[in-house]
């Protein structure tokens, strides 16, 4: 075997002497070198620096030669390698040969019907009887790119699993926010939507509507068929509700028979035609039960910040007013708040 502890620059053997080590030491540190390298998972070579021919090999780089360690020593990759490819090393070895000091660089070859990428590290130094040798240690990059890969896929897993936990998450948190009979927002969720409006309008001068809704009396077959009847109709207008406003609006269920809806961005004369559409869509909507039809329509009372008030408080009562304004002529109708002026 070569002895690496000479190989590694000037000077190893002397200090080694000066340190009072035993004459097999040097050696000792060859073995521990090698295993080293070999347990880093690359290769190693030395070779005559002049010829080029190999002085010594670690076992998985003469495997990788497709030789025995024996059959390799003595040989050039000229003998041992395709021809391009032994030209390539060879000028690589030149040059950190001139370089005088370690040199890394990378090569990418196909050998023996597969690909391969190594960076390899060479260093000419020393050796024996005034001769020159070029030691080379060989870094798999196939190896660490696949291992690379490895990671990113897991950590990509990782990733998309959290982002999974992190929508299921939200989802039981909006589950616990909405009514499970018509899948609407409830109250909670009404008020704090309710105040952001507000501040936000107020902030930005933008406006928003107010729609309050009741469920006008129903007919005498849902009072017939009971209460499995009703939650038809409820959930009949709950899909309503849903399918007629944007994800930036908020529909919710405020009690057994009181449902609002804030429409974000949105004036009074939208608002207005806007709920005069869902009033029709209700009063043709089919709902069935036990093979009986059912009737729905709905009263609605429109407001909206900043035209019919300034404030939150008063906001709410303009929709209660014109949502009671509705039902007096008879339900089944959209009342407008009034649009309050400002004194000159």
């Amino acid at each position: 075997m070569i002895d690496l502890a000479k190989s590694t620059g000037t000077g190893a053997s002397t200090g080694l002497a000066q340190l009072g080590l035993p004459d097999r030491a040097p050696g000792a540190l060859d073995a521990l070198l090698a295993t080293l390298i070999e347990r880093m998972g690359a290769r190693w070579a030395v070779k005559d620096a002049a010829t080029g021919r190999y002085l010594g090999v670690s076992a998985d780089m003469a495997e990788f030669l497709g030789r025995a360690p024996q059959d390799v020593i003595g040989r050039s990759d000229t003998e041992l390698l395709d021809a391009p490819l032994a030209t390539a090393l060879r000028a690589a070895e030149q040059t950190a040969l001139a370089q005088g000091q370690p040199l890394t660089s990378e090569h990418r070859f196909e050998w023996k019907g597969a690909r391969h990428e190594f960076n390899v590290l060479r260093l000419g130094v020393a050796g024996e009887g005034g001769a020159r040798w070029l030691c080379s240690i060989w870094f798999d990059q196939a190896a660490q790119r696949q291992r690379d890969a490895q990671l990113r896929t897991a950590l990509d897993q990782l990733e998309q699993q959290q982002r999974a936990n992190e929508q299921l998450r939200r989802e039981i948190k909006d589950q616990a926010l909405r009514d499970p009979m018509t899948g609407l927002y409830g109250r909670t969720h009404f008020d704090d939507q309710l105040r952001r409006e507000v501040d936000l309008s107020t902030r930005e001068h933008r406006e928003f509507a107010l729609v309050f809704i009741e469920i006008d009396p129903v007919s005498a077959a849902v009072h017939e068929l009971g209460e499995a009847a009703y939650d038809r109709v409820l959930e009949a207008l709950g899909r309503l509700l849903r399918s007629n406003t944007r994800a930036m609006d908020a529909s919710c269920r405020l009690g057994d028979n009181r449902f609002a809806i804030l429409l974000s961005g949105v004036g009074l004369a939208t608002a207005h035609s806007r709920m005069e559409g869902l009033r029709r869509q209700c009063a043709t909507q089919i709902v069935m039960h036990e093979g009986r039809e059912l009737g729905l329509t709905v009263s609605m009372g429109v407001a909206s910040f900043p035209h019919t008030s300034s404030t939150q408080e008063s906001l709410v009562g303009s929709a209660e007013t014109a949502l009671q304004e509705a039902q007096r002529r008879g339900g089944n109708h959209v009342t407008l708040a009034s649009i309050r002026f400002e004194n000159s």
